[in-house]
């Protein structure tokens, strides 16, 4: 076995000051400046997760990305959702999962619909031939100085892509779950340490935290294990479109321990690890990566 060369955390990824940039929301992980590292070149498989059949909701960038490509080369065939907006990033995502020779469904679609999240979970079902793997990471975030500044049409929209539309998909999928399957939520260290200006988003956070530790007991006794995620600063248009002013975007990561935000190839191996069956006895558990000033 080849030796692995240490790799020093502080130096491995670009540090602020970063380029003043703006997309509109949802914004594209292709046009970002420097494009985020999903480990569409680094993450290695070993076969982890061979046979298995994901469901990634925000699957075309960010954490979902990062999720989709390493659960690809574990063996997954895997389903994303996005919204239609996101099709450039999507079909990148699409083209690696079949470059290992695995199923990958792209399955466009607004997730603030009830109807939708019920056939998105049809339509992945159906095109994977079953679901044992559901990855809720879709979320919308946007930056407010002030709680005056949140109009309830935008309350609303964070609230059900956030919240609501994990409840809907859960329903949908929980009767065809079996024994060893497993729900895994992105959260945030929102969740502990909230931002004044992301009202709305850290209350969704700190709602999923709450989710993943309450249908963890729910489901104990059926074999179906919830975990979560909950990361700190990370380099996903999230960030460029609109879920953070221009000043907190050129110093983004940069009051950290390590100084400088993640990258979504940094968690890839811990939703992989969560979806593995060798981690059997985690349930309720919320892992982060937050670049040393998370609280998880």
């Amino acid at each position: 076995m080849a030796e692995q060369d240490l790799v020093d955390p502080v130096t491995r990824y670009p540090k602020p000051p970063f380029k003043k940039q703006s997309q509109p929301w949802p914004g594209l992980a292709g046009k970002m400046e420097p494009r985020p590292d999903h480990g569409e070149t680094s993450y290695k498989g070993s076969g982890r997760l061979a046979g298995r059949k994901a469901l990634i909701t925000g699957g075309d960038s960010g954490m979902g990305r990062a999720a989709a490509i390493a659960y690809a080369r574990e063996g997954a065939d895997v389903a994303i959702n996005y919204l239609p907006a996101e099709e450039p990033d999507a079909q990148e995502v699409i083209a690696l999962i079949k470059k290992e020779r695995r199923t990958g469904l792209a399955l466009p679609g607004d997730l603030k619909e009830e109807a939708f999240c019920k056939k998105l979970v049809e339509q992945a079902m159906l095109g994977l031939g079953g679901i044992d793997i559901i990855v809720n990471n879709a979320a919308r975030q946007q930056t407010r100085t002030s709680i005056l500044d949140v109009s309830s049409e935008d309350f609303d929209a964070t609230m059900k892509t956030n919240i609501y539309a994990p409840f809907w998909i859960i329903k949908a999928a929980l009767p065809h779950l079996k024994p060893g399957s497993c729900i895994i939520g992105t959260t945030s260290e929102q969740a502990y340490d909230p931002s004044p200006d992301l009202y709305d988003y850290a209350q969704t956070k700190a709602a999923t935290m709450n989710y993943v530790k309450s249908l963890a007991k729910q489901l104990a006794s059926k074999g179906i294990r919830v975990n979560g995620v909950a990361p700190g600063p990370i380099w996903t248009p999230l960030q460029v479109s609109g879920g953070a002013t221009m000043e907190k975007l050129e110093k983004f990561g940069g009051m950290t321990p390590l100084g400088r935000p993640g990258q979504p190839a940094e968690l890839a191996s811990i939703y992989v690890q969560l979806a593995a069956a060798d981690a059997s006895y985690a349930t309720g558990q919320v892992y982060g990566s937050a670049g040393g000033s998370g609280q998880p």
